[in-house]
């Protein structure tokens, strides 16, 4: 009989794509295991056509939350998995990995209920290694310690799907985050887009689309498209892919070009690529203010507004020193 692993990761859809590393190394140890993964609903979409899981299990979070938390935990139990391994750190998941019945319960320390994991390891930040480093040292006795990188799966017909967009050379820009500390004003945007020979697409969610016709109405480039709510998830990545680059944040965007090593330049306002969620493309650019600034980082996740009040981590970041195509 065959092994089978289930995968937690309950949290953003940014860390649903770097979990796909741990997808990546199993397959390559474990060619006839099967694999699972828990996410919550709404990022179910990155994972679509990844033919290395098995199982895609999605818990509601908004709606029932403590009701649909005990459907899913009865169902990990019937499944009577080998291997959990948690990628999360709070007590949701925790709760489910304790009554999941599986022999080896793998997770990080401070996660509440770590006291029943029969492996557990430090979730350290700052100290130079990134996410998916930290996520994979949880099956390093499984594995090896070598690093492999996340990967997502756009198909055949995501790739015809974007087809219409590759006629002349052109750029993608994601302005949109949750956020607010880790967005670049949309005067810097404005300022990239108007420096820019390409044409320009503007990718993110359907409420994200404010922001796009912003940047169009203040631009003077005109040849920009906003793609914001056109595209799927899976579709949006096959365009960024062929880009001459991608112009994103500190957010979910950046970890699509990793999945997928494609051309990356990454604006970290209040945030810091230290703590370990920077970009994993070849070649890929880290741009930051210039200036020393003692309240940076303020956050790991990042604030609705500047705790400051000033934003200099977002408004003293220059575009004029970029390389533009």
């Amino acid at each position: 009989m065959s092994l089978k692993f289930l995968v937690i990761q309950t949290s953003f859809l940014g860390d649903v794509i770097l979990a796909t590393s741990i997808i990546e190394k199993l397959v390559s140890y474990f060619p006839n295991a099967a694999i699972d993964i828990l996410i919550r609903k709404g990022n179910e979409a990155v994972l679509q056509n990844n033919p290395k899981i098995r199982e895609l299990m999605v818990w509601e979070k908004q709606h029932h939350k403590f009701a649909n938390l005990l459907k899913i935990t009865k169902r990990v139990r019937q499944q009577g998995y080998d291997y959990i391994i948690n990628l999360h750190r709070f007590g949701s998941s925790g709760f489910v990995t304790f009554w999941s019945g599986a022999k080896f319960k793998i997770g990080f320390h401070d996660n509440p209920f770590s006291i029943v994991y029969t492996h557990r390891f430090k979730h350290e930040i700052g100290n130079g290694l990134h996410e998916v480093q930290r996520n994979q040292q949880l099956i390093s006795w499984l594995t090896d310690a070598n690093f492999a990188r996340p990967k997502i799966y756009p198909v055949e017909v995501d790739f015809e799907n974007v087809r219409q967009y590759k006629t002349e050379k052109y750029i993608c820009i994601a302005p949109g985050s949750v956020w607010a500390t880790k967005r670049l004003p949309i005067d810097k945007w404005v300022a990239l887009c108007n420096q820019t020979r390409c044409k320009v697409y503007i990718l993110g969610a359907p409420n994200e689309s404010h922001w796009a016709k912003e940047i169009i109405s203040k631009s003077t480039h005109q040849n920009i498209v906003n793609l914001c709510s056109h595209l799927t998830l899976l579709q949006s990545a096959a365009l960024m892919k062929d880009a001459a680059m991608n112009y994103v944040n500190d957010s979910a965007p950046l970890h699509l070009c990793s999945a997928l090593d494609a051309p990356c330049t990454a604006f970290f306002c209040s945030t810091v690529p230290e703590f370990g969620f920077g970009p994993l493309t070849d070649g890929a650019l880290v741009i930051q203010s210039p200036i020393s600034l003692d309240c940076k980082p303020c956050g790991i996740h990042g604030f609705n507004q500047c705790p400051q009040k000033h934003f200099k981590c977002g408004t003293t970041i220059s575009i004029n020193t970029l390389p533009i195509p």
